[in-house]
């Protein structure tokens, strides 16, 4: 099959972003995520890789997060050793998130090996903090809108997203064609980025469906943080808030900030618990031009909170007792610091635990958001007492509507759309919304289907 596109990863799933491009000349990648949520995702990331690694001569990152930039380590530790196009902004949260990923990794399978909850004799992780620090040597930063031929016939060019720093479009030119991917869309208002660029014409469209079936709410995030910190502090409770450490706790820390400024926020301590969130905040403070904040709010925003480094200073705060707030990740509950305070205060109705964003299937928070009255952590059941409240409109993702207006304002529409980076109910609503109020062609690809890029003369394929 001459020139191709193939789904590896997020053709059934939220998780696990793998695009693979094929013509006569090169093999690229676009994304290269882990999956995440539900055992047998998870199991993909050890399965062996669909095309030997040597064999891709590049990849393309459309931004940082795990489940787009994850696997890396892994590819270029089992022999990729082409380059690893990203923004300056991707480039720079990599070189955090990737390390920070493989300590996790490592530190997971040090606790199943102690604990023996793992049902493997020697627990192994993925790949480690040193497989991860030697993956970012194949990183090369290429600048919004600026083309890149990466071979003869194949050349990209990356678009702002919004979403998070860095974070972009990815506008492939395949010989006469070009195939627009969507990375992670983010919305128009977003109050800590900037809006995504309109869609420019394209032969193929593969869109992200992540909210493909929701919509975000119309109430005022902040204010809904505000009433419960307010109702959990008045009962000295502790407020748990897991957030992503790039993106989700900046956007928190913001809404904690505007609440503070203007008398709304009860006098009690705010905890960063997240190293790799401190160490992002000044990365925010290099890339002014892509965020909404001026360098004063960005300064009030982040001196809001005291930042905890050890882990001894970690386990401390599950001692302290409330009230107080703690940021800390991971957004999903798969892993991180955040874990362990869920295990010492989750048992407390006095307390709550805020959602601020998707929760994938699979996942703890997944669990929690469908009313879990429990949690495995670390290889025992932890009660959930505490109030469990969902702030999903604080989504950095454009919703279902968003995405339709994004496409629908196009001067010219694509032969074919994909529909990935959803769940099933997700990728299919907003396939069938594509259909129904564009009239354009599109279909959800199957997990590592094939299929040819259409030339000029084809017929565009069946919706």
């Amino acid at each position: 099959m001459n020139d191709s596109l193939q789904f590896l990863g997020a053709a059934d799933s939220v998780t696990g972003s793998r695009y693979l491009i094929e013509t006569e000349c090169s093999r690229i990648l676009v994304d290269c995520g882990l999956f995440q949520g539900y055992k047998v995702l998870r199991e993909r990331n050890r399965a062996e890789f669909a095309v030997p690694p040597a064999s891709i001569d590049a990849v393309v990152l459309t931004h940082a997060h795990l489940d787009h930039s994850g696997y890396l380590p892994a590819l270029v530790r089992d022999g990729f050793n082409g380059p690893v196009y990203a923004t300056p902004g991707t480039a720079e949260l990599s070189g955090v998130m990737l390390p920070d990923s493989g300590y996790l990794l490592e530190e997971e399978a040090r606790h199943a090996s102690r604990g023996r909850w793992s049902s493997h004799r020697t627990p192994r992780p993925l790949y480690t903090a040193a497989d991860a620090e030697h993956s970012l040597h194949r990183f090369s930063v290429v600048d919004f809108d600026r083309p890149h031929r990466i071979a003869e016939d194949l050349e990209f060019t990356f678009l702002p997203a919004g979403h998070i720093l860095g974070a972009a479009g990815v506008h492939l030119r395949v010989g006469s064609r070009t195939v627009r991917f969507t990375g992670d869309l983010g919305r128009v208002d977003d109050p800590l980025m900037r809006p995504p660029r309109p869609l420019e014409p394209a032969s193929v469209l593969v869109t992200e469906s992540t909210y493909g079936d929701r919509h975000h709410a119309n109430s005022d995030p902040e204010a809904a943080l505000g009433e419960v910190i307010h109702r959990v502090a008045g009962q000295n409770g502790v407020v748990l808030i897991p957030a992503f450490a790039v993106g989700r706790t900046e956007t928190v820390l913001l809404h904690l900030s505007r609440l503070r400024d203007r008398g709304r926020l009860p006098d009690i301590p705010v905890f960063l618990n997240s190293p790799m969130a401190v160490d992002v905040a000044t990365i925010y403070q290099r890339h002014p031009d892509e965020h909404r904040l001026d360098p004063a709010e960005l300064d009030r925003m982040y001196s809001l909170a005291t930042k905890v480094h050890t882990v001894d200073d970690s386990k401390l705060l599950n001692l302290r007792g409330g009230p107080m707030i703690i940021i800390s990740a991971s957004g999903m509950l798969t892993g991180g610091r955040i874990l362990h305070h869920i295990a010492a205060y989750g048992s407390d109705p006095r307390n709550a635990i805020v959602l601020t964003g998707y929760q994938a299937g699979g996942t703890r928070g997944s669990a929690l958001l469908g009313g879990a009255a429990s949690l495995r952590i670390f290889g025992r059941d932890v009660p959930i007492r505490a109030e469990v409240v969902d702030l999903d409109s604080m989504s950095a993702h454009a919703d279902a509507d968003g995405l339709i207006r994004w496409m629908g304002a196009v001067t010219e529409h694509p032969r074919q759309v994909y529909v990935t980076h959803g769940e099933a109910a997700a990728a299919d609503a907003l396939r069938a919304r594509i259909k129904r109020e564009l009239g354009w062609r599109a279909r959800v690809p199957e997990h590592l289907e094939q299929v040819a890029l259409p030339s000029e003369e084809d017929a565009a394929p069946d919706a």
